[in-house]
């Protein structure tokens, strides 16, 4: 079978689907006979089992409902009519599922490496130095605009609804440290980041901060957070990383969309004694998303080969986590203590 040429198509399947169970294998091929950049795939599939043996998330069966949630079945019809195609309008509706004090707070740190370094208060903003962190003054724009990214909570019900949302609401945002690492962002952020331009612009694609990187908080025990803001090379380890062990979605660094998914699922390792605990702000470039695969070892899928796809999702129609697969994928820009 093949997809008529020109035609805007968009094909929706579960991985469960009773009715008509087809693999996600094939059903890549077959969106492969479209033309570029006028076909999408909205695949819902479960997640790896966790530790416990549960699934975070269950794949559709015949009757989708993940279309339901998050208007995503008028947004997967205004993606088939879309000038700019399905793939590329689904990317931009996600930002939609975020408030607008959110967006508003990202658009003023920024969505671009270079546009971070800006503020960088180390000696003619080189971060060369043994210290890489910096406190940003409490009283800042700044300041006010990573704690507004950080106690943001999504439009919907997040699928991972792991405490009230009252209770995040009364956490306070106590400290605020700028992670300024030339060494990665010169030989590991901004590389990728390039060539991840490059690729998206080779495919006849407009390349979108803000569609195609993303702001997400990641949360480890602080050996791990001070290991990842001081290392020379690359502070995230994509081989050597996952989910509590558990690969839900394939291999890489995980990253949530919310802090609150970070801070509830005992990602932050032990609290100090004043009870406040740490994690990581970062900015990734996520390029062009796939839905995550929890077979998926080794490189992801082709989108338009020779190109593939550039990082992960738990989720094509409202994405909470991400998965980066490639060291430079990920920038720790704030080191932030809350309690």
């Amino acid at each position: 079978a093949r997809l008529p040429a020109g035609v805007p198509v968009v094909v929706c399947h579960g991985s469960n689907d009773e009715v008509y169970p087809t693999s996600r294998a094939k059903l890549q091929e077959l969106i492969a006979t479209g033309t570029p950049n006028a076909c999408f795939l909205y695949y819902s599939a479960s997640s790896g089992a966790l530790p416990s043996g549960q699934l975070s998330r269950v794949g559709d069966g015949h009757c989708m409902q993940s279309l339901l949630p998050c208007d995503c079945l008028p947004r997967l019809v205004d993606a088939a009519m879309s000038e700019s195609g399905p793939e590329m309008h689904m990317l931009r509706t996600w930002r939609e599922r975020l408030t607008e004090e959110r967006l508003a707070a990202e658009r003023g740190l920024g969505y671009a490496p270079e546009a971070l370094r800006k503020r960088w208060a180390s000696p003619g903003r080189a971060g060369r130095d043994a210290r890489k962190l910096f406190d940003v003054p409490c009283e800042s724009e700044e300041f006010r605009q990573v704690a507004a990214v950080c106690k943001a909570q999504p439009r919907e019900q997040p699928a991972y609804l792991l405490s009230p949302p009252e209770a995040w609401e009364r956490v306070r945002i106590l400290r605020v440290q700028r992670v300024e690492n030339r060494a990665q962002h010169d030989d590991s952020t901004m590389p990728y980041y390039v060539s991840v331009r490059r690729s998206i612009e080779g495919q006849g694609l407009a390349f979108e901060p803000g569609a195609h990187t993303a702001w997400a908080f990641h949360g480890a025990p602080d050996e791990a957070l001070d290991s990842i803001v001081h290392s020379p090379i690359a502070g995230f380890q994509p081989l050597a990383t996952g989910s509590r062990g558990a690969s839900l979605w394939g291999a890489g660094s995980y990253f949530a969309r919310d802090a609150k998914y970070v801070a509830d699922g005992g990602f932050c390792g032990q609290p100090a004694a004043d009870g406040s605990r740490k994690m990581l702000m970062c900015l990734l470039t996520t390029g062009m998303p796939c839905l995550g695969d929890p077979q998926n070892k080794g490189v992801l899928p082709f989108r338009n080969a020779p190109h593939r796809y550039n990082s992960s999702v738990d989720s094509l129609a409202s994405p909470e986590v991400y998965i980066t697969q490639h060291a430079g994928a990920a920038h720790a820009a704030y080191l932030v203590t809350f309690a």
